[in-house]
């Protein structure tokens, strides 16, 4: 055999042993591939699939924290009731079991709270109409009275069984169907889906001055925090719009998620923080804002997540600034404004050494633009107190929203829409300041009420 042939040979030997390797590795991830396709098979089967966290996404086992309260954490239980109802004792003169002596009995000591069956409690009003020569015709009212109604709508809901009715709606995401059915079971009251939805028109047209000086407190608060989602109104398309303070939310339903909405919503002479997320319609608006911190966090942990991301120190850097801006707001009373003062300017240091290195990696690229863009308001939190880092305050507003609308699908009708919007701003309102909503809506309905305001916080 020739020099030529055996180098040849050794030649196609080593090309073999290549493409060996070659196929190996095609194997190995079609299996991969494959175990991955069987595996998303599975969880598009498992009816909790769309909605289970993603692996990725788990805490891993070593570094979960202790499940149940911290140390030095409350104990939380039932306290004893102030008013008691009746006493019951239950002597032990004998054994239960055998009837024979007992000695030295020991009183043990309980409160039970129980429902007592509820049916309504009905009255039969009469009123009466006739003619003044002064006034023209006038008639007698009632506190229980909610309409002049009679004819077919004569039988009607006092002031509270109405306002414990739309709590359950508006307040609990309960579809009017559900809240039909359960003050049926719980106090006998029979109501139909549309009689409450009519209710709750006539009832939003009640508040609607309480509602609009809702509107003035947040134009008129030193931070509003606002976030937007999807909605129904009969079909997808609207949006769903929070505007919330520390002790204030306003929904609004828009056909448009433009700028114009939070113009409109907060009037031109806006002179607090806006506090939202990287959207564009919050961008170009002529009020102070702040960018939600954690939605940068977010954009930074995708850019690490890219495959094209080979040296993650920058965006590490981009993280510690980040959690360091929150640190510093969490410690801003404890550490006094002069040493506040320092410690921002520190941070504003490192931000603009973050902006100005060259960096030519995609994700570091993509983090630099983002923030760049908005270097003016990235650190909105420390230059005035009333702004919080992120906007939880406004996602969790629309959080209960989020639900119901998985349950109803939003309103069916402009004016059911408008009614929400009324009802459950001023609800949630109430639950902010530690206020009972039912109270203060029962208080709203007698045909003789005033317009009365959401009362302050506690």
């Amino acid at each position: 055999m020739g020099r030529e042939t055996t180098h040849d040979l050794e030649s196609l030997l080593v090309r073999i042993a290549e493409l060996e390797e070659i196929v190996r590795a095609l194997r190995a991830e079609n299996r991969e591939l494959h175990d991955q396709l069987d595996q998303a098979k599975r969880q598009a089967a498992r009816q909790a699939a769309p909605f289970r966290r993603r692996d990725s996404q788990k805490v891993p086992e070593g570094q979960k924290q202790r499940p149940g309260r911290p140390p030095g954490h409350p104990g939380s239980r039932r306290s004893v009731p102030d008013q008691i109802d009746e006493h019951v004792e239950v002597p032990l003169s004998g054994c239960p079991r055998c009837g024979g002596p007992v000695t030295a009995p020991e009183p043990i000591e309980q409160w039970i709270e129980e429902i007592p069956p509820v049916r309504p409690r009905v009255t039969k009003l009469v009123t009466y109409r006739g003619r003044c020569a002064a006034c023209g015709e006038v008639h007698s009212s009632h506190p229980l009275q909610t309409s002049t109604a009679t004819g077919a709508a004569q039988v009607q809901l006092g002031p509270r069984a109405r306002a414990l009715a739309l709590s359950l709606n508006e307040q609990f995401g309960l579809t009017m169907r559900k809240t039909c059915r359960v003050l049926k079971q719980v106090a006998g009251l029979t109501l139909s889906p549309g009689g409450l939805a009519l209710a709750a028109r006539r009832t939003a047209d009640r508040v609607q001055a309480s509602f609009d000086a809702l509107v003035q407190e947040v134009r008129a608060a030193a931070a509003v925090f606002v976030d937007e989602t999807s909605w129904y109104v009969g079909a997808p398309g609207p949006w769903l719009w929070t505007f919330t303070t520390a002790d204030a939310t306003v929904y609004h339903v828009d056909p448009t998620r433009a700028r114009r909405v939070v113009l409109e919503m907060l009037g031109a002479t806006f002179a607090g923080i806006l506090v939202s997320d990287c959207l564009a319609s919050y961008e170009g608006l002529p009020y102070r804002t702040h960018k939600c911190i954690a939605h940068h966090q977010r954009a930074i942990a995708r850019a690490r997540d890219r495959p094209d991301t080979i040296d993650p120190s920058h965006l590490n850097e981009w993280k510690l600034l980040f959690t360091m801006v929150n640190a510093l707001w969490t410690h801003r009373a404890s550490l006094g404004e002069p040493e506040f003062l320092r410690q921002r300017g520190h941070l504003e240091a490192w931000l603009d050494r973050l902006l100005s290195e060259p960096r030519t990696q995609p994700g570091d690229v993509a983090i630099q633009r983002r923030i760049g863009k908005r270097r003016g308001v990235v650190l909105g939190c420390l230059l005035d107190p009333a702004a919080e880092p992120t906007n939880n305050r406004a996602e969790r507003a629309l959080r209960p929203a989020v639900i119901a609308r998985k349950v109803s699908c939003g309103n069916k009708t402009e004016s059911g829409k408008s009614a929400w919007e009324r009802l459950t701003s001023l609800a949630t309102t109430c639950e902010q300041r530690g206020q009972d909503f039912v109270s203060w809506l029962t208080a709203c309905l007698p045909l003789d009420a005033q317009v009365i305001p959401v009362p302050s916080a506690r």
